[in-house]
């Protein structure tokens, strides 16, 4: 069976989700998990990889066809000159694919070992111990027989 992509109506890409799965389709709705500083305070939360659309396995006899437009929060079937066009089952497998990867390889945990890439400690090898901010994050290294705390910026690690 092909997959279709969906374009949901505003904000209602959840809605949509559980309506269609209500009616027996088989869906899938791609989501990050996004972290944002709101107040000072690192927060994260699931974000639609593709905001507005998700995606559907459906065959081209299957009566469902009919209900989709009428079904709360879907707008409208993706296609061109008024005929769906179907999405190969390999990109949808890929793009499941990346988003494994992505969920296993995770953010910077406290107590991993980090290598400074560039910037002025370059070459040298430290400790993740927390993010500051969006872009940068405070690491220890091993300085005249101490441990030091310096903030550096992610793009460096």
């Amino acid at each position: 069976m092909p997959w279709y992509a969906i374009q949901h109506k505003p904000a209602q890409g959840d809605r949509a989700l559980a309506n269609l799965q209500n009616q027996d389709a088989r869906c899938f709705y791609p989501k990050v998990s996004v972290e944002h500083i709101r107040a000072g305070k690192r927060t994260t939360r699931l974000e639609p990889l593709f905001p507005g659309y998700l995606f559907i396995n459906i065959d081209e006899s299957d009566p469902l066809w009919g209900k989709l437009r009428s079904t709360r929060g879907v707008l409208r079937v993706v296609g061109f000159g008024g005929k769906p066009v179907a999405i190969a089952d390999e990109v949808i497998e890929y793009i499941y694919d990346g988003l494994t990867a992505v969920e296993e390889q995770g953010g910077l945990r406290k107590g991993e070992t980090v290598q400074i890439q560039d910037g002025p400690f370059r070459g040298i090898e430290g400790v993740f111990q927390a993010y500051d901010g969006d872009e940068r994050a405070i690491v220890l290294i091993s300085f005249m027989q101490k441990q030091q705390a310096v903030k550096v910026r992610l793009g460096d690690l």
